[in-house]
């Protein structure tokens, strides 16, 4: 199921969704979430307005209970900082807190002290955080293959553990993608890094 919480382009990825076989239903009423046994949470733009927007809805409170039943979520882009305890964006924003940390923006220079462009748009290989991403949506991924981020903002996880990858920018360590039980999520943009993110999509479904 794909969650339209009114702050997303849900076009591009219910196309990567529908080709790579899925049943794409679109989500804009609570109780639809009832009987989903998988969640994509997408989101654009200010992290504020997207949880405005869940709340306002009646979303907020259906995506935490649809967690707490141990199905599988996924966040994308905003999707994924939503899931934090909080942003720094324009002032603190509280999160959904499935994961404990906080999202702050990425700093501006790289670890030369060079500045560089924010936000970071563009392609980025993913680093490890762990031994191995066997047994995730990262299996069989392969460390040469990029994936396409755009971005402001970097989720800083408490939890070293819950990182699943890291992109790189100028020396900077950028949260990639996350993991803790049923609750996953990647920064970058699986619906628009073609055949790489086909497969994180089509590994998501499987689980």
């Amino acid at each position: 199921m794909l969650l339209d919480s009114g702050t997303s382009n849900l076009l591009s990825v219910q196309r990567a969704l529908d080709h790579v076989g899925a049943d794409v239903v679109i989500a804009d009423q609570p109780s639809m979430l009832d009987d989903a046994d998988r969640l994509i949470l997408p989101g654009v733009g200010a992290f504020g307005h997207c949880v405005a927007n869940l709340i306002e809805n009646g979303l907020f409170d259906a995506v935490l209970d649809y967690a707490r039943r141990e199905r599988p979520l996924l966040g994308i882009c905003v999707g994924m900082q939503m899931l934090f305890d909080g942003s720094e964006e324009f002032g603190w924003n509280d999160g959904l807190g499935l994961l404990p940390g906080r999202v702050q923006p990425i700093p501006m220079s790289g670890a030369d002290g060079g500045r560089h462009k924010i936000p970071h748009i563009g392609w980025a290989t993913l680093e490890r955080s762990g031994p191995d991403w066997a047994g995730t949506f990262l299996e069989g991924f392969g460390r040469d293959r990029a994936v396409y981020f755009v971005h402001s903002f970097s989720a800083r996880p408490e939890a070293v553990s819950d990182i699943l990858a890291f992109a790189d920018y100028d020396g900077i360590q950028l949260t990639a993608a996350v993991r803790r039980d049923n609750i996953m999520g990647t920064q970058f943009h699986p619906e628009k890094s073609g055949q790489a993110g086909l497969g994180i999509l089509s590994r998501f479904l499987a689980m």
